[in-house]
């Protein structure tokens, strides 16, 4: 029933300004309203407009173009799912399925521990069986069943502890002189056993269940406030989840309100023409059964416009406070008193109207204390960010001089590379002049073996020798790279000089080598 800017703008572009003359369909009534009451449009609903509608939905991508069925039916999908997640996605603290949830795991355990608990006190009857009309409270039963154990064991020294248990010390002296004169039987190790950990077992249920009621307690002061201050969190609980959720429970009126949980009778008396019921779930809470018998009635229907009211404020409010549930709660005390006394109770609209001041000073000063928190966490954000700063102002100081220190060391690695590498080669100098002949020589040697077999095969030797000066030149230049004191000249004599030196011996050699091929020659020509 609101006009949106967007459709305000549309319409007053597309319409003409003649206002009179136009009449606009319009398949919402409200909307319909809405607009004829702003923009002055006479506005027609119902009827004909339905079918116009209809014919346009259905022809709606042939009126429009470059739109297809395909993306037509994709846009309808697409405000299908929003609209389902907008009204799913509700505020977290504000959600009611956890309270439906709890107070129905709330009730199932209730029945698995007193099925259970009897299971103990049926077992562990036969072995002490007064201990089950001196304790009535199942989870103390299971407690003191797993503590007793064997009962011919009980002592003396084990009577603060059974105080400590059943919180009376009389109960705690009537167990150890029932268990002195027990009239059980008696029970092996291995039953013991089995009974211990059955009722270690309950007790530790009925602890969880314990936990599951402080989170209902909790939940409720936040998701329903005052219906929990006006009857309860059980009640008010076991009222949502009946309803469905709270927004439902909201919209029901007071009548529905006070026969939730009761429609069975309800139907039953409708189909007999008998009473109705007068109350359902909400008979739990205190205030009907403190009533007397002719009041219960009128006070269950007091009762019940008064949860319909506080649903509706806790439902529908923005800032969840418990001072409607609370004035509520006097309101139908003072109706209890009225009752019995006949002393009149105060209106509603005073004590609405004491509420509401009372409720803007719970939002004023909740507002203060978001406001402190709001001022410490910014101190904190404050303070670790300076923090920060420090630290990285330390790193950002420490870096460069880190990042210098790096740059230098391997600067002065390379400057002691090369000033290691002259003086190993220069104290190698005359190593090195020493071997240079000698592996020349060596080489001359073989040199001189091989030319003396290709000259037998008729071949020359001068270009072996070529081929071997290349193999000794490379280990000179790598040489000569490493060391730079030694010139190129001097080398280049020193490789000119050797074979002048090495001329006579290789004469010498050839000559003894030439007279030896000849004689054996001549024993091979006398033999043939």
């Amino acid at each position: 029933g609101v006009v949106h800017e967007d459709l305000r703008l549309l319409l007053e572009t597309h319409l003409p300004s003649k206002k009179k003359k136009v009449l606009l369909g319009v398949g919402d009534p409200k909307i319909g309203a809405a607009i004829q009451e702003e923009l002055g449009y006479n506005c027609q609903t119902g009827g004909v407009i339905a079918e116009i509608l209809r014919g346009v939905r259905l022809h709606f991508h042939n009126l429009v173009k470059g739109l297809t069925d395909l993306s037509a039916c994709k846009a309808q999908l697409g405000l299908g799912h929003s609209y389902s997640r907008a009204k799913v996605k509700f505020n977290v603290n504000r959600v009611d399925n956890m309270i439906i949830q709890s107070i129905s795991l709330l009730d199932q355990l209730d029945k698995d521990i007193n099925t259970f608990s009897m299971r103990v006190r049926e077992w562990y009857g036969y072995h002490f069986p007064e201990l089950v009309k001196i304790i009535n409270d199942n989870a103390t039963y299971c407690r003191l069943a797993q503590f007793i154990g064997n009962r011919r064991e009980l002592s003396e020294e084990k009577l603060e502890k059974l105080e400590e248990l059943t919180m009376d010390g009389a109960k705690a002296k009537a167990i150890l002189d029932a268990s002195r004169s027990s009239m059980g039987m008696d029970i092996s190790a291995i039953d013991l056993i089995n009974i211990e950990s059955f009722s270690s077992r309950v007790v530790s249920l009925s602890e969880y269940r314990q936990s599951l009621h402080t989170y209902l307690r909790s939940k409720m002061s936040q998701v329903a406030p005052s219906l929990s201050a006006l009857i309860g969190e059980a009640v008010g609980a076991r009222l949502i989840a009946h309803a469905g959720s709270l927004t439902n429970l909201a919209k029901y009126p007071a009548s529905t309100v006070q026969i939730l949980g009761a429609e069975k009778a309800l139907f039953r008396a409708l189909k007999t023409r008998g009473n109705t019921p007068k109350y359902g779930l909400i008979f739990h809470s205190t205030f009907i059964g403190r009533a007397a018998a002719k009041n219960k009635g009128r006070i269950s229907r007091y009762l019940a416009n008064k949860c319909s009211i506080a649903s509706r404020i806790d439902c529908f409010s923005e800032v969840p406070t418990s001072v409607f549930g609370e004035k509520l709660r006097e309101q139908v005390e003072e109706r209890l008193s009225f009752y019995e006394t006949g002393e009149i109770p105060r209106k509603n609209l005073d004590v609405m109207k004491e509420a509401m001041v009372q409720a803007e000073e719970a939002a004023a000063e909740m507002a203060r204390k978001l406001e402190k928190q709001e001022k410490k966490r910014l101190k904190k954000e404050k303070k670790r960010l300076a923090a920060l700063a420090l630290a990285c102002s330390e790193n950002s100081s420490s870096t460069p001089e880190e990042c210098e220190e790096i740059r230098e060391r391997p600067k002065k690695k390379k400057k002691q590379k090369p000033q290691e590498i002259p003086q190993e080669n220069g104290m190698e100098d005359p190593s090195v002049s020493v071997s240079k002949p000698k592996k020349k020589k060596s080489f001359s040697k073989e040199e001189l073996v091989s030319s003396d077999l290709e000259e037998t095969a008729g071949s020359g030797s001068l270009p072996k020798r070529k081929k071997s000066f290349p193999k000794e030149e490379p280990v000179s230049d790598a040489e000569e790279a490493g060391n730079k004191s030694i010139p190129k000249k001097k080398r280049k004599l020193s490789s000119k000089e050797e074979p002048l030196s090495s001329g006579p011996e290789e004469a010498a050699g050839r000559k003894s080598s030439s007279s030896k091929k000849k004689k054996k020659l001549q024993k091979l020509s006398q033999e043939d």
